[in-house]
């Protein structure tokens, strides 16, 4: 079995939806203009290593790089379905990754770097 299957998009995205509902009150009022998407892959030529495979994608300026009153379109993160459901073999165990992907982007929003993700243990 190559991973398990949330049986629908419909499926994943209520995962996604209870990931981030899951996350502080407070974190979430700072995600007002942020966009959160699901495709089933990455694109063709993912902005990782060549033999990464990317379960997620942040596109935007981080918090920490804006300027004051700076209009900005909306951040994006993209949660990449099949890649994710690769990683689980289990419902709870898809919850599980799909959360910690959704923290691991959403902390890029807030202009943490991948180094610093992994000295926190969500790298």
């Amino acid at each position: 079995m190559d991973g398990f299957r949330a049986s629908g998009r419909d499926r994943f995205e209520r995962l996604v939806e209870t990931a981030i509902a899951s996350l502080p009150a407070e974190l979430l009022g700072y995600l007002d203009n942020v966009q959160i998407v699901v495709e089933d892959v990455p694109p063709a030529a993912p902005l990782g290593e060549e033999d990464e495979i990317l379960l997620g994608l942040y596109e935007g300026v981080p918090r920490t790089e804006r300027g004051f009153g700076e209009g900005l379109l909306p951040d994006r993160i993209t949660l990449f379905r099949r890649p994710l459901e690769a990683r689980a073999r289990t419902q709870q165990q898809l919850a599980e990754v799909v959360r910690d992907t959704v923290v691991h982007e959403i902390a890029h929003h807030f202009g943490i770097d991948d180094d610093h993700l992994d000295e926190l243990g969500w790298g």
